[in-house]
């Protein structure tokens, strides 16, 4: 039987945060296009994976509903079921070129995640690709991040797949309903949810204020120094940067190039464990040392490295909300260190820093406060804080055991993050005992990315060899 999903609550207007992400892609470089490669052990009939999406698409309401947004209104866009949804659109099938290899559905994919959605449609579309070798097919998937964070795409992802091979068909659920609201009804219903939030801000506000004077009263040094924390962290999380700290990956465009590397789980938590860290610190560690080998194969000495990493702040009582709840963080990574391990535990404690950062409390509020400024400003604030990127990382666990659609086994799926301004994303997707790692290079910044996975692969293959 299939394990039961907990009810997944999805609001009608973007949060703060989403619709931050949403604005800044005024400039085409910040796009927030997620990709993920899906491979099966086997194929699948078209009239089958039309059903399964007609039915998730029904499950989920967001892959139904279009972003209406007003300029000269100050709530943030609004979520509504598109009139005129066409799963024909949104759902296409294709046969593999070339050899039938994963190399050549990840050529496929490239194209497909370069392109920008359609802004008067819901934000996927997914094309199902035949006639791989071994009897294989694949599934490429590519949604907005306004839709979702990576937790939330895993979620998405058991809605599509089966945990047992013989799982029962799921049935279909009706369509949800169609309200397209009139003007007079947009402008009300605005007022009203800009009334609501102002209302829990001021509540808070109030509650916190009352808890800041007693604490101020009580301590009035702590409490100097806590708002000078706050002040010196959110003025590091906005903080411009003007260039990359990379003397090599300097170029950037509006292309991308996908790779993908696969590590043993076990092992790369064992090699965590050596230094009291985790898997993450064992994908972060190795992943640098592959932008070292990297640049050493070019002469080009690195001494540092400036990461973008999404940081999870999702309440547990939020964990059903749709959306996105997380800030993204940057801070610098030394690469120099002869030894590994030194290394590891050097980037461990910068991400548990990063992690612990004051500001990431506010997120919100500064979200917020930013969407409220011209969109040309907000864009030019992100652009001044994402273009400044060596790479982006991100952690995404996944499912420990098989996965199915419709009685055929997955065998591996990809992650492909936003690039966003650096030269290069690389997001893991954990799938049983494989770290799934979707390298998406700008070809501008990276001109060798055939080498440069190969420089990854031996970064692991040697941070794997502490344990």
């Amino acid at each position: 039987m299939d394990q039961p999903q907990p009810e997944v609550i999805y609001k009608d207007r973007m949060s703060d945060a989403d619709a931050l992400m949403w604005g800044i892609e005024k400039d085409p470089a910040l796009r927030s296009t997620i990709t993920t490669v899906t491979v099966l052990n086997g194929t699948i009939e078209r009239s089958v994976v039309r059903r399964e999406f007609e039915r998730i698409s029904r499950r989920i309401p967001r892959l139904r509903e279009r972003v209406q947004s007003n300029p000269m209104s100050i709530a943030p866009p609004r979520w509504e079921i598109d009139p005129h949804f066409d799963l024909d659109y949104h759902l296409r099938f294709a046969r593999v070129p070339g050899n039938g290899s994963v190399e050549d559905v990840l050529r496929m994919a490239q194209p497909m995640s370069m392109q920008s959605f359609d802004r008067a449609r819901p934000l996927w579309e997914a094309l199902v690709v035949s006639d791989l070798d071994g009897e294989r097919s694949a599934i490429i998937m590519k949604i907005h991040h306004s839709i979702t964070d990576g937790v939330g795409g895993v979620r998405l992802m058991l809605e599509l797949f089966d945990l047992e091979p013989d799982a029962p068909e799921r049935p279909m659920p009706e369509a949800p309903t169609v309200r397209v609201l009139n003007q007079a009804e947009r402008f009300a219903d605005a007022f009203a949810h800009e009334t609501r939030r102002q209302a829990r801000f001021l509540s808070g506000l109030a509650g916190s204020g009352l808890q800041s004077a007693s604490s101020a009263l009580g301590d009035p040094v702590r409490s100097m120094e806590s708002l000078g924390e706050l002040a010196a962290s959110t003025a590091r999380v906005l903080r411009p940067v003007s260039h990359p700290l990379s003397p090599l990956m300097t170029g950037r465009s509006l292309s991308t190039h996908f790779e993908h590397v696969t590590v043993p789980l076990d092992a790369a938590k064992k090699a965590g464990k050596t230094i009291g860290g985790t898997i993450n610190d064992t994908f972060v560690t190795g992943l640098v040392q592959g932008f070292r080998l990297y640049h050493e194969d070019h002469g080009v000495e690195l001494d540092t490295l400036r990461m973008g990493m999404p940081i999870n702040v999702r309440a547990a009582e939020a964990a059903e909300v749709a959306g996105n709840d997380f800030v993204p963080a940057r801070f610098e990574l030394p690469t120099g260190s002869a030894d590994l391990r030194d290394l590891m535990i050097a980037i461990r404690e910068r991400m548990l820093s990063a992690r612990d950062e004051p500001a990431n409390q506010l997120v919100e509020v500064l979200s917020n406060v930013l969407n409220r400024l011209p969109t040309t400003v907000v864009t030019q604030i992100f652009g001044s804080m994402m273009k400044g990127l060596d790479f982006q990382a991100s952690n995404v666990p996944g499912s420990p055991i098989p996965l199915y659609f419709r009685g055929v086994e997955m065998a591996s799926v990809t992650p492909f993050g936003p690039v966003a301004g650096a030269a290069a994303n690389v997001t893991l997707l954990s799938y049983q005992n494989d770290l799934n790692i979707g390298l998406n290079v700008d070809p501008a910044a990276i001109s060798d990315p055939e080498r440069f996975v190969e420089c990854v692969r031996r970064g692991y293959d040697q941070v794997i060899g502490l344990s």
